[in-house]
């Protein structure tokens, strides 16, 4: 098995994420390194990913350390303990919180969440990493209405919540062919129906419109959905819009309020990431 890791400047983190999710059909591990430094790692077999010797390369603006070495075969099974069952508090009087987890996870054994099951093996999202969490949070503080979009939807954890909690019907879009099969895969495992397409944000134009609106992009995307607007000019009601490291919450805020006149109404922020609840 072959460990290909990236490490990075903080500020300039989300550059490199954006063109890892690419060669990332197993996920994208993160860690934070002294000296503000972002280490993001990728694993296959050999002849999966490029075995490239250590190296200092540029991926846009942004200076990266590359390096590779091969690591132990029994690497899926130790690779598992990473991933552990995420429980998000109920946000709203009467509704239920949720507890999201792997399959090789046990059911919560008190049942007071109601559980996602998510396969991390084939796409990007668990619902640990600090940008879903918070996307999780503001969606559970929403009263379901409506139809729902899953723009770039990863592992499909947050429009199958939102089917799960009462949105109908849902859409999930991504541009990786994993992706949009493991939202599937995962849609089908936990009962829900969710309508799931192959669509770049970057070449197949605006994305298609919905009431409610969930994003978990980065900054660069973000900024142009606000730019390139949805289908038929439409302005969803609700948009939550996360992938942002805290500095950049202010400028994605402005950008969408400038474009679709949609105004803040709620910002949370985890570590180094925020998560924006906006409304038209």
């Amino acid at each position: 098995m072959i460990r290909l890791a990236l490490r990075v400047r903080r500020e300039q983190a989300e550059l490199v994420l954006a063109e890892l999710l690419d060669l990332a059909p197993s996920g994208v591990e993160e860690r934070e390194l002294p000296g503000g430094i972002i280490e993001y790692a990728v694993y296959g077999a050999p002849g999966e990913l490029p075995e490239l010797p250590a190296l200092e390369a540029v991926a846009g603006e942004a200076l990266v350390e590359i390096s590779t070495e091969e690591i132990a075969d029994d690497w899926h099974e130790r690779w598992r303990a990473f991933h552990r069952p995420v429980t998000i508090a109920a946000q709203r009087l009467g509704a239920p919180g949720l507890r999201v987890r792997p399959p090789w996870e046990p059911a919560d054994p008190d049942g007071g969440y109601d559980e996602l099951v998510i396969d991390p093996g084939r796409a990007f999202g668990t619902g640990a990493h600090d940008t879903t969490r918070l996307c999780l949070e503001l969606l559970l503080g929403l009263e379901p209405a409506g139809a729902v979009a899953d723009v770039g939807c990863g592992s499909g954890v947050l429009g199958i919540a939102a089917a799960r909690l009462g949105w109908d019907p849902v859409t999930g879009l991504d541009h990786e062919l994993e992706s949009v099969e493991a939202t599937r895969e995962n849609a089908v495992v936990n009962g829900v129906a969710i309508q799931v397409e192959r669509f770049d944000l970057l070449l197949d134009g605006p994305a298609p419109a919905a009431p409610t609106v969930l994003a978990n992009l980065v900054r660069p995307l973000l900024l142009a959905v606000a730019r390139t607007g949805f289908r038929e000019g439409l302005v969803p009601r609700t948009l939550i819009a996360s992938g942002l490291l805290v500095h950049e919450a202010d400028e994605v805020a402005a950008a969408f309020r400038e474009a679709m006149g949609l105004q803040e109404e709620r910002r949370l922020i985890g570590g180094e990431w925020a998560a924006l609840q906006l409304r038209s």
